[in-house]
């Protein structure tokens, strides 16, 4: 079963226009965006999906890749954002499926994608479900690859320990929230294993009938008021909790406002590229 905050939110014009701002106006997901496409080899791609498409920030990157002749489907399970893809991205190369990510084998005929593309979403997916589905649409010797954030992962790039000492922005506006709005974090979970570690991910993986080719951990390196306009948008907004959105961006500014702005940040990720093998005569 999908979990219940696969795409809470995400379905709401708000949201939306407010993520595909962000996309535009900073770099982070252009960037892993064009790392995922690069990995996936789609030089002679003749058909790409672009799983958990969103606004369409991996499928500008992938039409930047793929031959002329090449299509591309993005599927997601927010109309919303869609409607917002659709009007910034107008590809004719590029079509749109409104759909959960784990009925992608119910839309794209099997073995006919060259390759599959997922960035910054996998984690919040029935992966099981997921990897069978990417096994049934991939063919022969077709690519997936993915990304999952380091928190999930359980992984940490070198560069995040030579990041400046201090408190994160997040730690900051819990802390704001518990000063101001009497706030009480949620206790942390002693001994808590990551969601989904390389170990769990290679299994699945596996069972799908799929085999990991590459896997690296990497960095993003980004600044404190870019993270503050990521967190800006109302679906990642912080803290957790009974807030109003305006009370969020209120301890946000004073969060903020104990920081400075060109302070580097740097987020890891695990990234990981799969195919399913091809036949053997």
């Amino acid at each position: 079963m999908t979990p219940q905050d696969a795409v809470l939110g995400w379905d709401e014009d708000t949201n939306a226009e407010a993520y595909a701002a962000f996309t535009r106006a900073h770099p982070m997901y252009d960037i892993t965006s064009r790392d995922l496409a690069r990995r996936a080899r789609l030089d002679d791609a003749r058909l790409v999906v672009d799983l958990c498409g969103g606004a369409g920030a991996t499928a500008r990157a992938i039409l930047d890749l793929v031959p002329a002749r090449a299509r591309v489907v993005s599927v997601d399970n927010a109309a919303a954002m869609q409607r917002v893809g659709r009007r910034t991205l107008t590809d004719p190369r590029l079509s749109w499926v409104t759909a959960p990510a784990e009925q992608l084998d119910d839309h794209i005929p099997s073995g006919g994608a060259d390759a599959v593309v997922c960035n910054s979403a996998i984690w919040k997916t029935d992966t099981l479900r997921i990897f069978n589905a990417v096994a049934h649409v991939l063919r022969p010797g077709g690519l997936f690859a993915f990304n999952i954030g380091g928190g999930f992962a359980g992984v940490r790039h070198p560069d995040a320990q030579l990041a400046p000492e201090g408190p994160s922005l997040n730690t900051l506006i819990r802390q704001v929230a518990a000063r101001d709005h009497g706030y009480t974090p949620p206790p942390a979970v002693a001994g808590q294993l990551p969601k989904l570690p390389l170990a769990t991910v290679t299994g699945q993986l596996a069972a799908a009938g799929l085999s990991v080719l590459d896997t690296e951990v990497t960095a993003q390196h980004s600044t404190m008021a870019e993270k503050k306009a990521w967190l800006s948008v109302p679906v990642f907004a912080r803290p957790e909790g009974d807030f109003t959105h305006a009370q969020r961006m209120e301890i946000l500014d004073a969060a903020y406002a104990l920081t400075t702005p060109e302070t580097p940040t740097v987020t890891s990720w695990l990234v990981v590229v799969a195919h399913r093998p091809p036949r053997t005569s």
